[in-house]
Formats: C-alpha cells, sequence, structure tokens
C-alpha cells in the first residue's frame, strides 16, 4: 500500500499559486477599473468641448430701444477745488543723515556743494 504523503512545499506551492492567481486577478481589475476611469474622462472632455463650441457660437443681440431719446442731467456734486501740490517730503520719511529741511534745498547755496556732473544735469 502507497503512503499518502503531504510535503509542506507542496502545500506552500498550492498556496503560492492561489495568491499568484489572486494578484493577477486584482491586477486585471485594477487595469480595467483605470481603463474605464480614463474612457469615462475622454467622454467628459468631449462633453465639455461640444458644450464650449455650442456656447461660443455667436448670437443675435437685440437691438436697443430708442424710444426715449438720452438727455444727461447736471451733477448734483460740488467741483474740485484745486489745491497747491506739496512738494515738502515729511520729517518722518527723510533719510536720517540726508535731514534738511526744503527751504535748505532749494536755496542757490545748495549747488555750491553739489560735485560739477551734478550741478550740469540740473
Amino acid at each position: 500500500m502507497p503512503i499518502d504523503l503531504k510535503l509542506h512545499s507542496d502545500i506552500r506551492a498550492m498556496e503560492r499559486a492561489r495568491f499568484a492567481h489572486q494578484v493577477a486577478e486584482k491586477r486585471r481589475l485594477i487595469k480595467q477599473y483605470k481603463m474605464e476611469r480614463e474612457r469615462q474622462q475622454k467622454l467628459e472632455e468631449e462633453e465639455e468641448i461640444k458644450r464650449l463650441r455650442k456656447e461660443l457660437i455667436p448670437k443675435a443681440q437685440l437691438m436697443p430701444y430708442f424710444d426715449r431719446p438720452f438727455v444727461p442731467r447736471r451733477s448734483k456734486k460740488q467741483p474740485t477745488m484745486p489745491r497747491e501740490p506739496k512738494f515738502c517730503i515729511p520729517r518722518h520719511k527723510t533719510i536720517k543723515c540726508c535731514r534738511m529741511s526744503c527751504n535748505d534745498m532749494s536755496g542757490p547755496s545748495q549747488l555750491q556743494h553739489l560735485p560739477s556732473s551734478v550741478e550740469k544735469k540740473i
């Protein structure tokens, strides 16, 4: 009588074949899902293109009504009063090393302290 032996390697081979089959099935499902998603995305893009093309078709606009002529009205606001510009830089915005008043800069003595190249430009 032959003895029925169950080797661990045979059991392991069957488990490995079952696992390989499960992995192959999973990969097939993932590939199928990916293809379905790409197909769905392509259809959505085509629908979007069709919708945009339909919207971009120029359509005639209604004629405006000319039964009431336009009459401009006088504004009720007061006109703007002009003011003199302020050429003086505020004290807090000047650089510390160059703090001079506006009067010092406008005088003719300021030109004496400038180099000759700057004097020509002025």
